[in-house]
């Protein structure tokens, strides 16, 4: 998956300013403790990190 679709992604499921608040600022347990942006920056596909938004967000499956 590439980032813009990623970033689409969590535009689409959370609203674009929101989004980019949870990328900066939340971290996810299943990222070993990073924010989304970290675990881009760490080289963490934006796929794995997609799934673990979803599950910590409880995205229903028909929008992962």
């Amino acid at each position: 998956m590439r980032i813009t679709v990623f970033r689409r992604l969590m535009a689409d499921e959370f609203g674009a300013t929101r989004a980019e608040m949870l990328a900066k600022d939340h971290v996810l347990s299943g990222l070993d403790g990073r924010t989304v942006e970290e675990a881009l920056e760490a080289g963490v596909s934006a796929k794995e990190i997609w799934k673990q938004v979803c599950t910590e967000f409880e995205v229903p499956a028909e929008r992962r």
